[in-house]
């Protein structure tokens, strides 16, 4: 399946690793890569200093940024790429963090902005608990993302586990980030990698108890 598959998405919580993951396999395969950019979004800073107030500008500077960045992706179907988010996913956050009139807003929106995009050829979910999560997240040292708690987090991996609980879209993979790191550990993202390139099944899962 991962021989064969041109539009890859890895996801996860914040501090899962998707990101450097999304790297490290663009690095192996030779793929293009399609980002986030955190840093670009000016209200995230303020967002985890004040939720509640700084939720809706947040969110929507995010989907501003996700829709504009497959819409260009859209222009490339020749390439190969690796992206550490799915568009699909983006209601979480707003679920998670707006009140009921700000979600219907961000709703309206999202129904106009979202691209018509095609489906990934495979998902890879990185899976962990808040206390891990929080502990990459500190070691990484992001200043904006200094005043997230072990609560937030707590709700954010709940969130994650739900929607990849019903998600069918895609292929999926999903890694137990937790026994295994295959961000930082090279011998973790060897597994990973050949466990990738003999996948057959929908949905199957990687862990070292797998």
């Amino acid at each position: 399946m991962l021989e064969k598959a041109r539009y890859i998405v890895v996801e996860g919580p914040i501090g899962a690793g998707k990101t450097t993951l999304a790297r490290r396999l663009a690095d192996r395969l030779g793929a293009d890569t399609l980002l986030e950019n955190p840093a670009d979004n000016a209200f995230l800073g303020r967002f985890y200093q004040n939720m509640e107030r700084w939720g809706l500008p947040t969110q929507i500077a995010f989907l501003f940024q996700r829709s504009e960045q497959l819409a260009s992706f859209e222009q490339e179907t020749h390439k190969r790429v690796i992206s550490d988010f799915l568009i699909d996913k983006d209601p979480l956050f707003a679920e998670l963090n707006l009140a009921d009139d700000e979600l219907k807003l961000y709703r309206q929106l999202y129904e106009r902005l979202k691209p018509n995009a095609r489906k990934p050829d495979l998902v890879i979910y990185l899976q962990a608990q808040p206390d891990i999560l929080i502990d990459r997240v500190r070691k990484r040292g992001v200043e904006s993302e200094r005043k997230i708690s072990e609560p937030y987090l707590q709700r954010v991996a709940e969130r994650y586990a739900t929607f990849f609980h019903h998600y069918d879209a895609a292929p999926l993979f999903i890694v137990n980030a937790e026994s295994l790191n295959p961000v930082d550990k090279d011998e973790d993202f060897e597994l990973l990698f050949s466990r990738l390139l003999a996948m057959r099944s929908y949905r199957e899962f990687f862990g070292y108890a797998a």
